[in-house]
């Protein structure tokens, strides 16, 4: 990984401070950095204007192969511009070396270039929150070495192996299996607003798929409405297997009496095939130990009651 071009294609920084401590960390490993500008940009809530952000999306397009694109954060934004980007020309871009990396927010971005060219983007860090975070003293926060590791193989082997050491309670009637499919998902808020649109990989292409899912600041009454929602319009039956990652940053209340996360997860497992197991603990999400995820590449899935362990080379 030689250089990273950088892109904010969603919300504006949430600080002057984050961004440049990120990319001072990357330049200090060796990373040439381009665009770095563009994590000055604000425009209401916004990291610059909707045609600021899009043509640099599109500019994707002209970038020399071989170099890696990453989002500065996530936020809301790039759904407002995905009827005009240029999809079949960043998709050949794609194909001839180049590499984009987000997550949150860039769901929409990675699901709607599946959907529409069957690339493969990687759903893993961003300049901000995995670069360049800060403690309550605004004194920085080194990178999860983790979440570097798998990055850098990611990038530079294009290749994924991870073993999850945990107990898995939803597997449903099959204790232990393997398995291979396309690994696809990301946000659940994100995936949840692109049901029934054309940015939405289609049933074909999601067949058999390994469906990854994550949130944040979603209390999980509202990430069981939108699990309802996928079981409900099909996409969940009609994958192999379900991963779920890091659902953070929410609040219980008194009136939960005892709901959790859990329960509802007890709830999707209840009305869910039970063929098709739900593996939870993907170091995956908002959260610092994540992985770097490729996005519609086929993956391999081995799982049994106490671990499972994903595998990739695309």
């Amino acid at each position: 990984m030689k250089t990273i071009h950088l892109i904010a294609p969603s919300g504006a920084s949430l600080d002057a401070k984050s961004p440049l401590l990120g990319i001072e960390w990357l330049r200090a490993q060796g990373i040439q950095i381009e665009n770095a500008t563009c994590v000055e940009r604000v425009s209401e809530r916004f990291a610059g204007k909707d045609a600021e952000r899009l043509a640099e999306l599109n500019q994707l397009a002209q970038l020399v192969p071989h170099k890696l694109a990453m989002a500065m954060r996530g936020g809301y934004g790039i759904h407002r511009l995905l009827p005009n980007i240029e999809w079949s020309a960043i998709a050949k871009a794609i194909e001839n070396g180049l590499q984009v990396c987000g997550h949150s927010d860039f769901t929409a971005f990675s699901l709607a270039l599946l959907a529409k060219t069957g690339a493969v983007t990687l759903s893993g860090p961003m300049l901000n929150y995995d670069f360049g975070r800060v403690n309550d003293d605004g004194q920085a926060i080194p990178p999860n070495e983790f979440m570097w590791e798998h990055f850098q193989r990611a990038v530079d082997q294009r290749q994924l192996d991870c073993e999850v050491l945990a107990t898995q309670s939803y597997l449903g009637s099959q204790s232990s299996a393997s398995i291979s499919g396309i690994l696809w998902g990301g946000n659940l808020t994100v995936i949840t607003s692109l049901i029934g649109t054309p940015y939405m990989p289609t049933s074909t292409q999601t067949q058999g798929g390994i469906l990854f899912l994550e949130d944040v600041n979603e209390h999980p009454y509202r990430i069981e409405r939108m699990l309802m929602q996928l079981l409900d319009a099909g996409i969940l039956k009609n994958q192999a297997a379900i991963l779920l990652g890091g659902f953070s940053a929410y609040r219980l209340y008194e009136n939960d009496r005892g709901y959790s996360l859990e329960s509802a997860i007890e709830m999707i497992r209840s009305r869910l095939p039970s063929t098709i197991p739900i593996l939870t603990g993907l170091p995956f999400g908002h959260q610092a130990d994540k992985l770097s995820l490729p996005v519609g590449a086929r993956v391999s899935l081995a799982y049994s009651a106490d671990h499972f362990k994903l595998s990739a080379q695309w």
